[in-house]
């Protein structure tokens, strides 16, 4: 049961490597195979290739077919190459040659395109708002903690004063660099590739702005052999965008491992939310974020995974295209996953008061000192050279004040101004 069938079958040993786990991943562009196609055929019979009587009663049955999926009850049945082949042939058997009409105009390659456009712009939207739930989050905890200092660090050495005001944030901005990349994603997948077909067009008159329109497409993309190119290209920018959200998230992932050793014992968790040790009685693991330190590791690799396997491949389209949904799929399943663990375990997060009260934290003062020798008149050079002598000898005794007032500092962390970056960002995908 093959659309491009004439008459003969593949070896089976054939299929089986060719095809792999192609059915299960295809389960998930299920209803934007149904959509792609419900606004194909109202374009052709705009243009008259179909008789409007044949688009209802194709309407009617795609509708109860997009029920069917919502449901989760859909399956490819076995023989069934792929998801375009499923939904034509139940098409095909409840309304006979009706059902066969609807591929005019189209090829596989822009229906398998415009499915991955529709999946891929709803995904990148998901994460989007998994991101914006855990900005608010890091925003709400730098709010209530702002007033907490705690030591900052250069080269894992005491540096100077910070709080957890600024740590939180820190990953806060740092989001709304990320979702630059991911809007900038969001806007190359957002983009029509119906009516490109097999890559070269069609002899039939499409109207391509008209399924642009359907499908909520900002643009078109309009040479056709560009459409065929985007394959590829689009899930590599998704993949950076992936990447970039992962990197950050393995970062804080990191300090909290770290700031939960108690060697440092910043932040700690309720019991329930960690894991002990087998014969250690009083071990409090940190396993969900090592856990998601490793799953943003491995998120980073999929750009290049991708970047590897299109790699000066013929201009057209090749089967090693299909090899992508096997690894941007799970990538975006993953960072979501990752987004939303986060976001869990942040509202649960225990900060600890009074951490420079321990001596062992003196030195972060000395370019406060520093500061206000300069500030009542000592010209800087000697004003440092006072305090790394007094640092020297044993005799230096911190005023532990801090006086942070400008943009961004321990005093002035600039919330709302942070929070206006990411509201913009986030009207892209309203």
């Amino acid at each position: 049961m093959k659309l491009w069938s004439k008459g003969f079958e593949p070896d089976k040993i054939i299929e089986e490597f060719t095809v792999g786990n192609d059915r299960e991943l295809d389960l998930r562009l299920a209803r934007y195979d149904v959509i792609g196609s419900m606004a194909h055929i109202r374009m052709l019979e705009s243009i008259g290739l179909l008789k409007s009587d044949e688009l209802e009663v194709l309407l009617a049955a795609l509708s109860d077919i997009l029920e069917v999926i919502d449901q989760g009850r859909f399956t490819i049945e076995p023989g069934v190459e792929d998801i375009h082949s499923q939904i034509e042939f139940m098409l095909t058997e409840r309304l006979g040659d009706i059902g066969k009409k609807i591929h005019s105009g189209r090829s596989r390659n822009d229906q398998v395109l415009v499915d991955l456009k529709l999946f891929m712009r709803d995904e990148l939207r998901n994460i989007a708002n998994a991101v914006d739930a855990l900005f608010r989050r890091l925003q709400s905890l730098s709010e209530a903690h702002k007033d907490k200092l705690m030591p900052g660090y250069t080269h894992l050495q005491i540096a100077m004063p910070s709080s957890f005001g600024l740590w939180f944030g820190a990953y806060a901005e740092a989001l709304t660099d990320d979702m630059t990349i991911v809007k900038a994603a969001y806007d190359i997948t957002n983009q029509n590739p119906l009516g490109s077909a097999a890559g070269y067009g069609s002899s039939f008159p499409l109207d391509r702005k008209k399924t642009t329109a359907l499908l909520h497409f900002a643009d078109l993309h309009y040479n056709v052999v560009a459409a065929q190119m985007s394959r590829g290209k689009t899930e590599r920018a998704v993949a950076f965008a992936i990447s970039a959200i992962a990197s950050t998230l393995g970062h804080f992932a990191m300090d909290v491992c770290m700031y939960m050793c108690q060697n440092f014992g910043f932040i700690t968790f309720p019991d329930e939310l960690t894991t002990g040790s087998s014969i250690m009685p009083h071990k409090k693991n940190p396993d969900v974020f090592e856990i998601m330190r490793g799953k943003c590791n491995r998120l980073q690799a999929v750009s290049n995974e991708i970047a590897l396997l299109t790699a000066n491949l013929p201009l057209g389209y090749n089967r090693d295209l299909q090899l992508l949904k096997d690894i941007i799929f799970p990538a975006t399943s993953t960072l979501i996953e990752c987004l939303h663990m986060c976001d869990f375990m942040l509202q649960h997060i225990i900060v600890n008061s009074n951490i420079l009260d321990d001596k062992k934290y003196d030195y972060l003062f000395t370019v406060e000192d520093v500061n206000r020798m300069v500030i009542e008149g000592t010209p800087f050079r000697e004003a440092y050279r006072t305090i790394g002598l007094q640092v020297r000898e044993g005799k230096y005794k911190p005023s532990r004040e801090v006086h942070h007032t400008h943009p961004g500092s321990i005093g002035n962390l600039c919330t709302a101004e942070i929070c206006a970056k990411m509201d913009k960002i986030m009207a892209t995908f309203k």
